[in-house]
């Protein structure tokens, strides 16, 4: 990562409230920016508006559920030529090497500060569930699959690339768009799978994510917690129930895995900001464990000591020093067996954590002061528990500042009450690009490489 040193005085933007209005916005003057700009901006996006409502129904009702390679690249074809038609070089990155449809990559410009722009394509609904389509609820809410995760982010992200197109500033940035197609089931091996956002981040000094943060339009992401997968696998002596915790037969597999389950609560669910958690177990005396790793089945009577047991879950934290404590832990409890049983732990390879560093929380000051001096409120951190991992993970430790939770908020993500709220689509759009043009107005000291 770059070291970089910030000066106070370019950190604190001091506002001074302008007598100048246009289309109905407030328009703040600051030190370095120009109202007029801003204020141009801002009228783009409310002219943009109707059409961004339009788009987000079109691709939501494109299914593009992270198996559905046709549809993910349906909809990564949809943006290719909206980001060409603003003068992107754009390309589809095929990604048949880790066995998912690919990324969608796009570039602008060759002057001023560079921002990379994170987004993705799919879903977690397959083409076969009953939730496909968009519906409009209100005048501010409408259902759909990903209407908010995170559709309706990329749509916000393009918004607001139109309007600082539309206002006449989008030279003075050099920008990439990377919007991945597996976002929500990750291809592997991750070194080819999130090759495109790691390049992109090794280019850039700053990383905006568009995902919906926590749902809520007055946080935004400084930190994320990395997430990984594990496979605890246990081994037991079949035999009749008669004899079990004998000398020969033992405890049997399945309060083995018990044993082990609960040393993990036991001794890490105190630690802050740590979470690990068992989402499908098979036990029994014949166990087959599909190699989707979401599904299985399992054989086994009331009076035969288990043979068998496996458990899949995930375990999520702040740093890779805790990450690394906790699988310590783990591994010790694991090896503490009880009679003629043995287990094993595999830990896959998983999402970084993203660091909430001082330069992230300057990155949020700032975004923070343009949602003020809008009139939208203040914009703090969301606490690392209520919002999940994310792409901009792989790009945060290569960049000089990275910030999330730019996009449509919403609720019910990943279930079929998922709602977005399409009033906070023009309030971020607005909010991302008067971001991007204030970064690209900055003096150099800002963003030293």
């Amino acid at each position: 990562m770059r070291r970089i040193f910030l000066s106070p005085y370019l950190l604190v933007v001091t506002c001074l409230v302008s007598s100048v209005a246009f289309a109905d916005t407030p328009i703040v003057k600051t030190k370095t920016q120009d109202p007029k700009i801003e204020a141009n901006i801002q009228a783009a996006v409310d002219k943009a508006l109707p059409a961004a409502r339009e788009q987000l129904e079109k691709v939501v009702n494109i299914n593009s559920g992270t198996m559905n390679f046709a549809g993910v690249k349906q909809v990564g074809m949809v943006f290719k030529k909206e980001l060409e038609d603003l003068g992107f070089k754009a390309q589809w990155q095929d990604g048949a090497s880790y066995n998912r449809a690919g990324s969608l990559v796009a570039s602008y410009g060759t002057q001023g500060k560079k921002i990379l722009l994170i987004g993705h394509l799919d879903t977690v609904f397959a083409k076969d569930d009953a939730f496909q389509k968009y519906q409009v609820l209100d005048d501010i809410h409408a259902a759909g699959p990903g209407v908010s995760d995170m559709k309706g982010g990329d749509v916000v992200m393009l918004t607001a690339i139109k309007a600082l197109k539309q206002a006449g500033v989008l030279d003075k940035i050099s920008l990439k768009v990377v919007m991945t197609g597996d976002e929500e089931k990750s291809g592997l091996p991750l070194s080819a799978s999130k090759k495109a956002i790691v390049d992109a981040a090794k280019w850039a000094d700053v990383a905006l994510g568009f995902e919906d943060g926590d749902g809520n339009i007055k946080t935004a992401v400084i930190a994320r917690r990395g997430a990984a997968n594990w496979i605890l696998k246990v081994t037991g002596v079949p035999a009749h129930s008669s004899q079990i915790f004998t000398e020969k037969v033992g405890d049997g597999a399945i309060y083995e895995m018990a044993r082990i389950l609960n040393g993990f609560r036991e001794s890490l669910s105190s630690m802050k900001d740590l979470t690990f958690n068992p989402g499908l177990i098979l036990a029994g005396t014949d166990v087959d464990h599909k190699t989707n790793g979401t599904n299985g089945s399992a054989l086994g009577k009331t009076n035969v000591v288990s043979k068998e047991a496996i458990v899949m879950g995930d375990i999520r934290a702040l740093s890779p020093e805790q990450l690394d404590k906790a699988k310590e832990k783990m591994l010790e409890i694991v090896s503490q067996s009880l009679p003629m049983t043995s287990a094993s732990l595999i830990f896959n390879e998983g999402y970084p954590p993203m660091a909430a560093t001082e330069n992230n929380r300057k990155l949020l000051a700032l975004y923070n002061q343009v949602s003020e001096d809008l009139g939208y409120g203040k914009v703090v951190a969301v606490d690392p528990r209520n919002a999940g991992a994310a792409d901009i993970s792989f790009a945060a430790n290569y960049v000089d500042m990275s910030l999330d939770g730019l996009g449509l908020m919403g609720t019910g993500g990943h279930t079929s009450d998922e709602i977005g709220d399409l009033s906070s689509l023009g309030k971020n759009a607005k909010k991302a690009a008067l971001l991007m043009y204030r970064l690209s107005e900055q003096n150099a000291t800002l963003l030293k490489n």
